[in-house]
């Protein structure tokens, strides 16, 4: 086996031939390049792994306190180092060498999923050494995200990104059905504590991945250690980059009900208290729909008014959404939620390929830091929100008017902000890397 190039490839050149996209089907053309195609393969493992490992932990905790309070200290647990270290590790990203870091956060993920293991182990019931563990590699994630985005513009052509951003939010939407239905069939097959043991065989696989990266320092000029408060300066001159978390924002604390799902499952849909099919449902509905795009994402390579599209999918969101506070029907809930998951995943395509192809080398990073803490502290906003909300009305009152809200939000912030509707890939140079 050949180690490593070290040397530290530029961007890839836009000008070399590529063969047309599918019509309708998903874009493949990226995994015909061999670095990209091992961090997708790893990246199918490590996804899997992942959800297995995230309702693992819910499982176990519950299992440990028999409180659901404790659970949701957990999920407050894994976002403040989230939130912490997505700015830092953005910043670390465009410092050091990203295979590098990389490699380490791999290894760090998949020793602390080793930690779970053992503190699952028979007579290790300590729920404040899950607690640890789980905030640790909320940590190492914090960083290994933003890396891994920041790598992908200089291993693929850049007129292929959206297609390589596309085939990863597939891989994620899969990853967030496939996981929790292979943990209800492994659970009494093997246990709770070799779960945490697949997890952390499966990094092997994005380990090998990595390794056969190239060296990839930061390209620009090195003024030393790069820093968060320069990533935010740069974010302000930037107005394109920063609408696509403005919209962002919009679309999830105001457009995200997934917190009341448990009580529209019993009162609504008629589930069971406990739980049941119709909270199955409500909660896979998005991912299916977002896996539905990403199979049928051919189509998105050929559009170039980006931010346009970005608009579009957002207000299709807010439609579904408006929609499914006001049907009774489960089927027809679950078809409005995965209409809502296709055009989040539209969304989500192009602000990352806005983000990634937008940003000078130097700064995607940051960028991408400041992407993850969006993604993962918007929901939890809309959690928040969502709940008080339905407290004070309806769940059907809180999720309407939460889906009127993201249309005429995003309308309103695109109105204020044209960068984004203005912005054409074909006439929009991005900055020299």
């Amino acid at each position: 086996m050949t180690g490593p190039s070290t040397s530290a490839p530029d961007d890839p050149p836009d000008h070399t031939p590529l063969p047309p996209p599918p019509r309708w089907g998903p874009d493949l053309r990226p995994l015909a390049v061999p670095e990209y195609r091992r961090l997708f393969i790893g990246q199918v493992f490590t996804v899997i792994g992942t959800q297995l490992t995230a309702v693992a932990v819910q499982a176990q905790i519950f299992d440990i306190t028999g409180s659901s309070a404790w659970v949701g200290v957990s999920s407050l647990v894994a976002l403040v180092p989230l939130v912490v270290f997505g700015l830092l590790g953005g910043a670390i990203a465009d410092t050091y060498d990203r295979r590098t870091l990389l490699m380490i956060t791999s290894s760090g993920i998949a020793l602390t999923s080793i930690g779970l293991w053992l503190a699952a182990l028979p007579d290790s019931e300590s729920v404040w050494v899950i607690l640890a563990l789980l905030a640790l590699q909320s940590g190492f994630f914090a960083v290994n995200q933003p890396t891994r985005s920041a790598i992908i513009p200089r291993i693929v052509p850049l007129a292929l990104v959206p297609s390589a951003n596309a085939l990863s939010t597939t891989i994620f939407a899969a990853g967030i059905i496939i996981g929790p239905l292979l943990l209800g069939i492994l659970l009494p097959l093997v246990g709770l504590p070799w779960l945490y043991f697949l997890d952390a065989l499966a990094t092997v696989g994005i380990l090998y991945a990595v390794f056969r990266l190239p060296h990839l320092p930061p390209l620009g000029e090195r003024r030393g250690r790069a820093k968060v408060v320069d990533g935010l300066k740069y974010l302000k001159l930037k107005p394109l980059l920063l609408m696509t978390f403005v919209v962002d924002i919009i679309a999830m604390v105001f457009g995200m009900p997934r917190a009341l799902f448990p009580q529209m499952a019993t009162e609504t849909f008629g589930g069971p208290p406990e739980g049941g099919l119709a909270l199955g449902w409500l909660n896979a509905a998005m991912g299916i729909g977002t896996l539905i795009g990403g199979l049928t994402s051919g189509w998105l390579q050929r559009v170039h008014r980006q931010g346009i599209a970005i608009i579009a999918a957002i207000v299709l969101w807010g439609v579904a959404v408006t929609f499914f506070g006001m049907t009774s029907v489960l089927w027809l809930a679950v078809l409005w939620l995965a209409i809502g998951g296709w055009a989040d995943m539209v969304s989500a395509t192009f602000r990352t390929t806005i983000l990634q192809v937008e940003a000078t080398d130097e700064m995607r990073g940051r960028m991408q830091g400041v992407f993850l803490i969006v993604v993962a502290g918007g929901p939890r906003v809309a959690d928040l929100a969502h709940g008080f909300a339905a407290s004070a009305t309806t769940t059907e009152i809180a999720v309407v008017a939460g889906g009127i809200l993201t249309v005429v939000g995003v309308v309103v912030a695109a109105w204020l902000g044209p960068s984004l509707w203005r912005f054409d890939n074909r006439k929009h140079e991005p900055d020299a890397g």
